[in-house]
């Protein structure tokens, strides 16, 4: 019995030419090979060994599978010789056997029809329970050890029922599941659209306002500049301009009555000196009721700025 392997034959080098090519290879694991691989293919029917590449690690490859081969195929030879070793010590008990029985009148061929039919099942019953003789103490024994299997196998299949069981309840619950996702599934299409045209008018109005916001910061830069170029300043609040707007109306009323006495002066008798004195003083009221304002309205920007 030999163990052939398969391995690759690429064509490069003939092996007769590895002794001068290869000085460095192992000359024995040379030849070990060579007279291995000749045996095999010599086996096979083959009687030319293909070329191969002749390299210290095919040779090194090669020497290992010749040794596991020949390992191998020594034992296959003793277990096959002591296989027909056995065969024929059983050859000749049974031989043996049959001249005893035949001596005493129990031959095959001169027992009943019956007798040997129950022969028979008798034999292939103690084949079936894996027993060697056909003594009740061996059926007996056998049968307790069936039984015991019996048993391992009820207890096997108690297990394997409650396992099945389990699966089944998952497999249930499994399918439930599905059912809902599909018909999850199939809602949320049916909502797609509807979302899909909800989106799109998001986007439009998006756009929109991304249109709307450069506008209006557009707008908001132009009142900055514009405020800038007033002067005006964030110390400026609206508190702050409403109690000055209430300061200037207070002034207003009380230069009102000074500004409608000028004008009447316009209509003075033609006296100058009297009514340059008449209009110097009230000029100097003016003055003081104005110089007044601007001093309410410093002290005003003083405690807004503090």
């Amino acid at each position: 019995m030999s163990d052939s392997p398969d391995y690759p034959t690429p064509p490069v080098t003939d092996l007769s030419r590895t002794s001068s090519s290869s000085g460095s290879f192992d000359a024995n694991k040379i030849s070990e090979v060579k007279s291995w691989l000749a045996s095999q293919f010599d086996a096979a029917g083959k009687d030319h060994v293909p070329d191969f590449e002749c390299t210290s690690r095919t040779i090194s490859h090669l020497h290992n599978l010749a040794t596991v081969s020949q390992a191998k195929t020594q034992a296959a030879t003793i277990i096959a010789n002591d296989f027909r070793l056995k065969a024929a010590e059983y050859r000749s008990q049974a031989a043996r056997i049959r001249e005893i029985l035949e001596n005493v009148g129990l031959a095959q061929e001169g027992l009943p029809a019956n007798v040997v039919a129950s022969s028979q099942v008798l034999a292939n019953v103690a084949n079936l329970m894996n027993i060697r003789d056909t003594e009740l103490s061996s059926f007996l024994v056998a049968m307790g050890d069936v039984s015991l299997r019996k048993t391992g196998v009820e207890d096997k299949r108690a297990k394997v029922q409650k396992e099945s069981k389990i699966l089944l309840d998952y497999t249930r619950k499994a399918i439930a599941r599905l059912t809902y996702l599909k018909r999850t599934l199939a809602q949320l299409e049916d909502d797609v659209a509807p979302c899909e045209a909800q989106m799109e008018g998001w986007k439009t109005n998006l756009a929109i306002l991304v249109s709307k916001e450069r506008q209006y910061l557009q707008q908001y830069s132009n009142y900055k500049s514009m405020l800038n170029r007033v002067g005006y300043t964030p110390e400026i609040s609206h508190g702050m301009l409403v109690e000055m707007a209430e300061h200037r109306k207070d002034l207003e009323k009380k230069t009102k009555p000074i500004l409608d006495t000028l004008r009447s002066y316009q209509d003075l008798p033609p006296d100058k000196a009297l009514a340059a004195l008449a209009i110097e003083e009230k000029k100097r009221q003016y003055n003081v009721a104005e110089k007044q304002f601007e001093d309410v309205l410093q002290s005003a920007l003083a405690t807004s700025e503090d």
